[in-house]
């Protein structure tokens, strides 16, 4: 008799900034998620595969659940929130503070209208004594029914082998969805214009991150050599930004672009030559169409 097989959908949910990102990527040993110290990083659903030999697990890391502020917002906001009865089990993750925010209080909300279980992950709990995480989950456990409570640092990787034995608790037996050797459904040019995305936010000022937009216009392999011609356009609201992110003789846009260099070499497992262009569109995350085209298009959740 052939031995049993489970797999299902995770989704990871929470606040922004409270690292769901940095989880997922812990959790599947490769760098899928943009991570950053600025809420909001993640937009869209990004879809990473955790397989072993009798499970697979598929982790969605939705956007930050938060009060949107444009059509941008919505769009995360809805694409997060629609995610928590599509799934097998749900991951709700929260910082180790005794102090409920309000967005926790409203993903709870939501959260009680989902019959899926749902797991309370405390995260950073390298950060706290022993002490202050147990009046955490007696306060977390007083607004919720939470199926289970684990806590885990996932940027040191803590505890993390422990979730991961929850979450196959709770998978139902199933077929492998996607190859063994697959860690993610998303395209190559989402993911490098993630990864530049990603290194302008680490280093740009804090009024600029949220106002741009990154588009992978080409990627092409060249024939007569091991090389990746890519050309990626940064795409921000205000001329004024426009200047910041090129920097003084172009010294912002080459820290971005050489950084980015990097990652997208991993990826792609090829050096390449990118080349990244800087264009205003004002009040684009506002727009429907732009919106659209930079792939937040609501009709895809």
């Amino acid at each position: 008799m052939a031995n049993k097989f489970y797999s299902g959908f995770v989704s990871l949910v929470g606040k922004p900034n409270v690292g769901k990102s940095t989880l997922m990527n812990c959790l599947i040993g490769e760098k899928i998620a943009i991570i950053s110290n600025k809420p909001q990083t993640t937009r869209n659903k990004i879809t990473s595969i955790l397989t072993k030999d009798d499970y697979q697990a598929v982790f969605i890391d939705t956007p930050g659940i938060h009060k949107p502020k444009s059509k941008l917002g919505q769009y995360m906001v809805k694409s997060a929130e629609t995610s928590l009865n599509e799934v097998d089990v749900v991951l709700m993750l929260v910082e180790p503070s005794e102090k409920v925010w309000e967005m926790d209080n409203y993903v709870i909300e939501k959260l009680k209208n989902v019959k899926t279980p749902v797991v309370l992950v405390i995260n950073k709990v390298d950060t706290v004594e022993k002490e202050t995480l147990l009046k955490v989950i007696d306060t977390y456990r007083a607004l919720y029914n939470f199926t289970e409570i684990v806590p885990v640092s996932a940027l040191k990787g803590e505890n993390t082998d422990t979730l991961l034995s929850v979450i196959k608790k709770y998978l139902p037996e199933g077929p492998q969805y996607f190859p063994a050797d697959m860690v993610t459904d998303q395209p190559e040019r989402q993911i490098a214009s993630e990864i530049i995305r990603e290194k302008a936010l680490r280093l740009l000022q804090d009024e600029i991150p949220h106002g741009i937009a990154v588009e992978i216009t080409s990627m092409k392999k060249r024939q007569d050599k091991n090389l990746v011609d890519v050309q990626a356009t940064i795409y921000c609201e205000k001329d004024s930004h426009k200047g910041i992110i090129i920097g003084k003789q172009g010294s912002m846009l080459k820290r971005i672009g050489t950084y980015a260099r990097q990652d997208i070499e991993n990826l792609l497992g090829s050096p390449i030559n990118l080349q990244i262009w800087i264009k205003v569109k004002k009040d684009w995350r506002d727009s429907d169409f732009l919106l659209k085209n930079f792939g937040y298009d609501s009709k895809n959740i």
